[in-house]
């Protein structure tokens, strides 16, 4: 199970350029998303987002499709 810093009790994290959500308990989808945020800088650029509650529906209901 992997969690980003700055999210460390979030699951489903949302990034907003393509509105992507990702599952960190997804060991793919995790380190998909560990590159992007090292290679797009998307920390700085603050294309992140966490749903709350952090689940899948939240994050459909936000506007956000699953990876």
């Amino acid at each position: 199970m992997g969690r980003l810093r700055r999210f460390p009790d979030k699951r489903f994290i949302g990034v907003r350029d393509r509105m992507t959500v990702y599952d960190c308990d997804d060991e793919a989808q995790f380190a998909e998303l560990e590159q992007r945020v090292a290679n797009e800088d998307l920390v700085r650029r603050t294309l992140l987002s966490a749903v709350s509650p952090d689940t899948l529906a939240e994050a459909r209901n936000r506007g956000f499709t699953p990876r």
